[in-house]
């Protein structure tokens, strides 16, 4: 297959959502002819009526440039020469590996319509093998000639676009010539370094970066046990051990959430359970983060003499601060440690989450700050940083060290 110029190519990419389109757009804005494509059909009918479908920094004006780049959004799957696929992986609870069903399913239907000598990059984040086990008999049952290819995304939500641009990406592929192709298209937008491998490296070296992040958040979280049981301030500690060169411990929180750091691992320890330990005890960590922060609320409000459940409210719905992304939160988690303590449920408020999440959520914040005594913050969005002078009154529990004045701490 020859690598024609990347701006004369047209590509489809698969799934519109927190990762497909941010990228779709950034290659339309960048000359490449793109089609959107998303088998919700609420989805594709917004995009097509115009409007993004979450809350990101520049996310509207990208998709402004996008629209007249050409960008069209479908239901059905066009019939193109490459096709980027970017759906969910999550894992199983019971096993812990990756369930590929988004991914292989996605994969038939492109498939169906491919051109002959396709290329299919998988976009998606996928276990070390997925490709091997899942995607290739796939391809081979259908008798189509395609190539695959995997360039794991790299990106945050509230810095989507600015690392699309400057992070260092990963491409794995079969053939050097279907790798320099898969290179030209993601040159069109991508300033970093843009790094050639096989795919099995590619898959596990996405997996690697997660890990890497969840082991070093779980030993924070257990130093704020540990200084918690020995009245010591693990922040100050912290602060005092990063200034060694060698040394970067990020900061503790309520819980893991998002749907990378929160999951990726598990697909180690699912596809390597003798050999993953120390990622198996790491996510137990942080998985079991909300129990902890429950603890400290029983604690705080037996000190404070406050026994009504129902005047604690819970600041924070997301999964970290200033987006609108709640998936695998950590209030959602800590409210379902909460139910099943049999606890009645809480007050709820987060800026950022327009649509109704959960029980008792409230969408004003003075009429939640009325309605409770103890507020429990669980994200650090910069809205709860402008108004701490309205909390003056109340019982704080500060799970993200946001809080200029000391209050309670994990």
């Amino acid at each position: 297959m020859t690598t024609e110029p990347q701006k004369s190519m047209e590509v489809c990419v698969i799934g519109m959502g927190y990762i497909g389109l941010p990228t779709a757009l950034m290659l339309a804005s960048h000359g490449i002819r793109v089609k959107g494509v998303d088998y919700n059909k609420d989805v594709v009918a917004k995009l097509q009526a115009g409007h993004v479908t979450f809350k990101e920094e520049g996310l509207s004006e990208l998709f402004d440039e996008a629209v007249r780049g050409g960008i069209t959004f479908h239901t059905d799957y066009p019939s193109s020469g490459f096709y980027i696929i970017a759906v969910p992986t999550p894992y199983n609870v019971s096993d812990k590996k990756i369930d590929p069903s988004f991914v292989v399913n996605a994969l038939k239907d492109v498939l169906a319509v491919a051109k002959d000598e396709a290329v299919i990059t998988i976009e998606s984040t996928i276990s070390p093998g997925t490709v091997d086990k899942y995607l290739r008999p796939v391809v081979a049952a259908s008798g189509k000639h395609v190539h695959l290819a995997h360039a794991p995304e790299r990106i945050i939500p509230g810095r989507m676009l600015k690392e699309l641009r400057t992070n260092a990406r990963t491409i794995g592929a079969d053939e050097p010539g279907i790798a320099k192709l898969v290179q030209l298209v993601y040159q069109s937008f991508c300033e970093g370094e843009i790094v050639l491998t096989d795919i099995r490296t590619a898959e596990m070296s996405k997996v690697v970066e997660n890990t890497f992040r969840d082991i070093n958040i779980a030993y924070a979280n257990e130093l704020a046990k540990i200084c918690r049981k020995n009245g010591m301030d693990v922040y100050e500690v912290i602060r005092i051990a990063n200034k060694h060169p060698r040394v970067n411990i990020l900061q503790p929180g309520p819980g893991v959430g998002g749907h990378c750091i929160s999951v990726d691992p598990w697909f180690l320890v699912g596809d390597f359970p003798e050999e993953a330990k120390l990622i198996r005890q790491a996510r137990e960590v942080n998985s079991h983060m909300p129990d902890f922060v429950l603890q400290r609320i029983k604690d705080i409000m037996k000190e404070h003499g406050l026994a009504d459940w129902s005047r604690v409210g819970l600041y924070g719905l997301t999964y970290k601060e200033d987006v609108d992304d709640t998936r695998e939160s950590p209030t959602l988690q800590l409210l379902q440690v909460m139910k099943q303590n049999h606890l009645p449920a809480p007050a709820v408020f987060d800026p950022m989450v327009e649509r109704d999440l959960v029980p008792r959520q409230s969408h004003d914040f003075e009429a939640f700050l009325r309605g409770i005594d103890l507020m429990v913050i669980l994200v650090g969005h910069h809205h709860i940083r402008e108004h701490q002078e309205d909390l003056e009154e109340k019982v704080v529990l500060d799970t993200r060290h946001v809080m200029q004045s000391a209050g309670e701490r994990l």
